[in-house]
């Protein structure tokens, strides 16, 4: 059996190990063990390269700042950061019509510029911001679009994630693609609220 036929082989061996609801990286871990297992013949070449790649993986500076993104996001959700964010923006926006939905946009403008993550800031924000606006009358199509709209333009809010894998794939600086993504993400809210 070619190398090539058992990195084929090792994907559907993949998708069958999370369908039995294996997490995820573990599957992954199995998966690449046991391949690289059969096309080298013994198990010290794969663990030996599961040392090397993990240290090498984690001496990358670039890449230590996705972990601390994520962490500030657990904390910004599960200290009501979220909810102080929609009531700060309620505040300022409330009064005006469309001011609850202006202050949803800006709530998730705010919790994407924390922890980095379209997807926690949409899901968090759905949270928070759903039943305001249900509250204030709004029909739920209405909200659920405004909230995943504006919680996925997080991405390009400065301190995104992708922003960082990005810059460090073409090995760019990192600030300055955070600076250039100001005025696109500056024109998206503007446009869209």
């Amino acid at each position: 059996m070619s190398n090539i036929t058992i990195g084929l082989l090792s994907f559907p061996a993949l998708l069958f190990l999370i369908f039995l609801w294996v997490p995820i990286g573990l599957a992954m871990f199995l998966a690449g063990l046991v391949g690289l297992t059969i096309v080298s013949g013994d198990t010290t070449l794969a663990f030996a390269r599961l040392k090397s790649e993990t240290f090498t993986t984690f001496l990358s500076y670039s890449l230590s700042i996705i972990p601390m993104f994520l962490l500030m996001g657990a904390f910004t959700a599960l200290g009501g950061m979220s909810q102080a964010l929609f009531k700060a923006a309620e505040s300022f926006l409330g009064h005006r019509k469309g001011g609850v939905v202006m202050a949803a946009v800006g709530a998730c403008a705010g919790s994407g510029a924390i922890c980095g993550s379209s997807l926690a800031t949409a899901a968090t924000m759905n949270r928070v911001a759903l039943t305001e606006l249900r509250r204030y009358g709004y029909s739920g199509g209405f909200s659920t679009a405004t909230l995943v709209g504006k919680g996925t333009l997080g991405i390009l809010i400065p301190s995104s994630i992708v922003l960082v894998i990005y810059a460090i794939l073409t090995e760019q600086n990192i600030a300055k693609f955070f600076l250039a993504a100001f005025i696109p993400d500056l024109l998206a809210h503007h446009v869209g609220a």
